[in-house]
């Protein structure tokens, strides 16, 4: 059973089409322009060979793995082979499970349940939050921010040498940062954990839409992402890798689909058999547009061929690099250097501004969607700026008078589908808004940064 797969267009395939890339918005200024998404860290825009695809399955949309009928009989093989494809994509392992979850943030909360008792867990303090957070019920060791890649690997053979009993353990590391863009030597850690005895997962949220992941090649025992931000955003994250602990745990949720078996005992309670396949962490009607619409951004990407991607985007990286060093009261965050290799992330505070505001204007006046604050990273980014740990960090953040510190900052995200001309208009913007001192132009009100005229 099939449905219409769109062919990606070759002739297009840098920048890929996107949806929203006809999408005009109105400026203060008067007029509307071309709206520029410069922030795909947050949720990529979805890929026109995406949408296409879920608009082509969407009339068969069945049930899965609930019917006889033909419906959810091709809806069931559209799951299943949708699995597939992400296995494929991720260089998974032949005994590897590939889970259907909401998100990364999901699944890595799924992961968090399935440790074994005893496990020691150890997590930078440089992880987003759905990779910092979720272990809250485990025994964590956070490990300080490194400054060099192999200031990462030494810090985490030594914690993990240190641990006592030298039991279990997990890492979880992020492949690239969400707020510098960084790319963190995650070989070289899963080799210094599996040394060690301990097992390791990847946070590829910022890694997977950007470059490629093989969770053979990398030798790491788990990794997520998220579909919102592979281009395919229709609620949906995969957790891929080792089956042995997933099967082991209780299931992430319980209900349909997770339960193989279910029988009354003698005492009238209930008996219950768990399937020992990805299913078992699936409980309730799966999300097969979602599933469906991640295996299509794969495709698209695999088949719009990796070299391509990452060399149009390192050029659009130094382009941006490049514009904003030309700008003095520019202050581009980083950990591990300038000439660390990083994906379509950076991060940057400018003198004087508040951080809100100053994304407000880029908005307002040039039609241009950044994200500012912490980013869910709130450690990480208080380290890079060295403000206050109590300060507020999203838009409501006080505003940072002339020569003081700012209390959150700017990011701007690109990836396959950003066009060249929507980088140039940042980086003129960025020139002009600094030069001409538009700063007391905008105000915070209820929580919510606007201009002041």
């Amino acid at each position: 059973m099939s449905v219409f797969t769109a062919a990606i267009d070759r002739s297009v395939c840098a920048p890929l089409p996107v949806l929203g890339r006809d999408v005009t918005v109105p400026l203060v200024t008067g007029g509307e322009v071309g709206y520029a998404a410069l922030d795909y860290a947050a949720s990529a825009p979805a890929l026109q060979r995406v949408w296409d695809d879920v608009a082509a399955y969407a009339p068969y949309y069945g049930s899965v793995h609930r019917g006889a009928g033909y419906l959810s009989q091709l809806s069931t093989d559209l799951f299943e082979n949708a699995r597939k494809t992400v296995a494929e994509f991720l260089g998974c392992r032949a005994d590897d499970q590939v889970v259907f979850t909401r998100s990364t943030t999901d699944s890595l909360n799924l992961l968090a349940r399935a440790v074994p008792a005893g496990c020691r867990v150890f997590v930078f303090e440089t992880e987003h939050h759905a990779s910092l957070l979720p272990w809250q019920d485990a025994d964590v060791t956070y490990l300080d921010a490194p400054r060099t890649p192999r200031q990462a690997v030494e810090t985490l053979e030594r914690a993990l040498a240190d641990r006592d009993p030298h039991g279990p353990a997990l890492v979880c590391v992020t492949g690239a940062s969400n707020v510098t863009g960084e790319l963190w030597p995650v070989r070289e850690l899963a080799a210094a954990a599996h040394a060690q005895g301990a097992r390791i997962v990847l946070d590829a949220a910022q890694l997977a839409p950007h470059h490629p992941v093989s969770v053979a090649d990398l030798d790491v025992d788990w990794v997520a992402f998220s579909g919102h931000k592979l281009y395919a955003p229709f609620g949906s994250g995969v957790l891929a890798g080792r089956a042995d602990w997933l099967r082991a745990a209780e299931p992430y949720l319980a209900g349909g689909g997770a339960s193989r078996k279910v029988t009354r005992r003698e005492d009238g309670g209930v008996a219950v058999e768990w399937h020992e396949t990805a299913a078992r962490h699936e409980a309730g009607s799966p999300n097969v547009i979602g599933a469906y619409a991640i295996a299509s951004a794969c495709k698209a990407l695999t088949e719009a061929g990796w070299d391509a991607l990452v060399a149009r985007e390192q050029h659009l990286v130094a382009r941006v690099r490049e514009g904003l060093a030309e700008v003095p009261e520019v202050r581009v965050l980083s950990l591990f250097g300038d000439d660390a290799p990083r994906v379509g992330v950076i991060s940057f505070v400018v003198e004087g501004w508040n951080s809100s505001h100053f994304a407000a204007a880029l908005s307002a006046e040039y039609g241009i969607g950044v994200r500012d604050g912490l980013f869910c990273a709130h450690p990480l980014v208080r380290t890079l700026l060295g403000s206050d740990p109590q300060s507020q960090g999203e838009c409501g953040a006080p505003e940072a008078a002339p020569g003081e510190k700012s209390l959150n900052a700017i990011r701007v995200s690109f990836g396959a589908g950003t066009p060249d001309e929507h980088v140039e208009r940042f980086v003129g913007a960025v020139r002009e808004l600094v030069s001409d001192g538009a700063k007391w132009r905008y105000r915070t009100e209820e929580g919510r940064c606007v201009p002041a005229v």
